[in-house]
């Protein structure tokens, strides 16, 4: 039966997502069998005091456990056995979307997944740029099946690692490998035609608003123009007419002038 550990606090998820105690656990891993600290330290090219700092802090959370002891030289040597199972990250808010600290475990979480990721992608790169010679296996599938199609999927994978996370001392030409695994639900994204379709729509309706705005500026504008080339016309009309009454006073002034002939 696949054990399982659920890590459900901020403190907890924190002491995990740390990168430097991620890289403890994958030594530990990579041992394949119980180790001391100073084992570790050695692998790690780091000074004892520091590593067994944090290994008294994955200790705390149940990652490493103690389960043995040995006498070296006068000094009491403890061996550390990393938690093999299934490690469950999941927050007592959960259901409530609005809680501060839900939002603070997802931020931790993230940076757990993202620093898992990113020392995955670096040992691999590594391995590829300095050992060209080797095979190495990446793959990118995707996969139709069903939420508890692919639970049993998964299951079945780590049911075919099992005989290979134990170190064989008697195997001299074992090798270590190192097997990354990331399965999930593809994110429902919109469709580059919803997309467009959108982006159409919402282009149209700024033009349609733009388009009335600038019939309501030139309405304001046209009445605006109207009213003072009618007081103008009127003017001109008056002016006209005050000017044309004096011509006509000259006109009733002046004597007609006749010709003698035609009488």
């Amino acid at each position: 039966m696949q054990q399982h550990k659920v890590l459900s606090t901020i403190e907890e998820i924190k002491i995990y997502s740390d990168p430097y105690r991620i890289q403890i656990m994958n030594m530990f891993n990579r041992q394949g069998r119980p180790s001391t600290v100073k084992e570790i330290a050695d692998l790690m090219g780091e000074v004892p005091a520091k590593v067994h700092y944090h290994v008294k802090k994955l200790e705390k959370i149940g990652l490493l456990t103690m389960v043995s002891t040995r006498e070296i030289n006068g000094i009491i040597a403890k061996y550390y056995e990393p938690f093999s199972g299934e490690i469950h990250l999941r927050h007592k808010d959960e259901e409530d979307e609005n809680s501060p600290l839900k939002q603070v475990f997802r931020s931790e979480t993230l940076k757990l997944l993202n620093e898992m990721f990113e020392q995955s992608r670096q040992r691999f790169m590594n391995h590829a740029e300095h050992d060209r010679q080797e095979k190495r296996f990446i793959s990118d599938m995707t996969l139709y099946a069903t939420a508890d199609e692919v639970e049993e999927l998964y299951q079945q994978i780590v049911e075919l690692c099992k005989p290979y996370l134990t170190k064989d001392e008697q195997k001299s030409d074992h090798q270590v490998f190192q097997l990354f695994t990331a399965l999930s639900k593809e994110a429902q994204v919109a469709s580059h035609s919803d997309s467009g379709i959108k982006k159409k729509k919402a282009v149209s309706a700024g033009q349609k608003k733009e388009k009335e705005k600038e019939k309501e500026i030139e309405s304001a504008s046209n009445a605006s123009t109207k009213a003072p080339s009618k007081a103008l016309k009127t003017s001109e009309t008056s002016s006209t007419a005050k000017k044309s009454k004096p011509a006509a006073k000259r006109m009733a002034s002046e004597p007609k002038a006749f010709d003698s002939t035609d009488e």
